[in-house]
């Protein structure tokens, strides 16, 4: 890590930004797997609830998928560089390995595995086997608000313009467009989740552009 850094210190920011990471990584899996559950049956977990509200009313779910990203970017530009291992020319190898190993090591290519699979894989997994106790973390609500406050800094906001281009060239339309599902539903009454009530709600691109 940077110099100045206790050792300690950079353990416990690596430990807790790969928390962080995971949490964003898991809680994207989790927030869609919940999409399809009928309103009242998610409302008698009111964490949950709270959390899949923030992230699907009105334009968030673009704005959380924009900051969520500049989020996960930064976090792990930081923890990488904690995990980065570089050994001086003339010092001991780590744990006395072989000079092709150590050059191995210092690509950064078994960190970027390492920190795939603790930061991303296994809480992804984690989430798609349970959505409902994922998303009935209170640090979700908190990391959520987080990269919604970060799209609003425009950092990144060049994505809605593309974004919009690439419909334009695609000429993409929204899924009921194509499957008439949201017309069946209504004609059956069923009961509306997420994702229904994200169609109602859903801005254009021309209104978030």
């Amino acid at each position: 890590i940077w110099e100045g850094v206790p050792p300690v210190a950079g353990i416990v920011i690596f430990l807790a930004l790969l928390c962080v990471v995971g949490i964003m990584e898991g809680m994207q899996i989790a927030a869609f797997a919940l999409l399809n559950v009928p309103q009242e049956e998610l409302s008698q977990h009111p964490i949950a609830s709270a959390n899949c509200t923030l992230v699907f009313s009105g334009k968030n779910l673009q704005s959380f998928l924009i900051g969520r990203q500049i989020f996960v970017a930064t976090c792990m530009f930081v923890v990488a560089r904690i995990a980065t291992v570089s050994i001086p020319e003339g010092e001991e190898n780590v744990f006395g390995v072989s000079d092709g190993f150590q050059n191995l090591i210092d690509t950064g290519l078994l960190g970027a595995i390492v920190l795939t699979i603790l930061g991303s894989l296994a809480w992804r997994i984690i989430a798609s086997l349970f959505p409902l106790a994922f998303m009935s973390n209170p640090a979700v609500y908190l990391i959520i608000t987080t990269c919604l406050f970060l799209e609003k800094t425009g950092l990144c906001s060049a994505a809605r313009l593309l974004a919009w281009i690439h419909k334009k060239v695609a000429r993409f339309e929204p899924d009921e467009h194509y499957t008439g599902r949201k017309t069946e539903r209504e004609g059956a009454g069923e009961s509306k989740g997420f994702e229904d009530r994200q169609l109602q709600e859903a801005p254009t691109f021309e209104d978030t552009a």
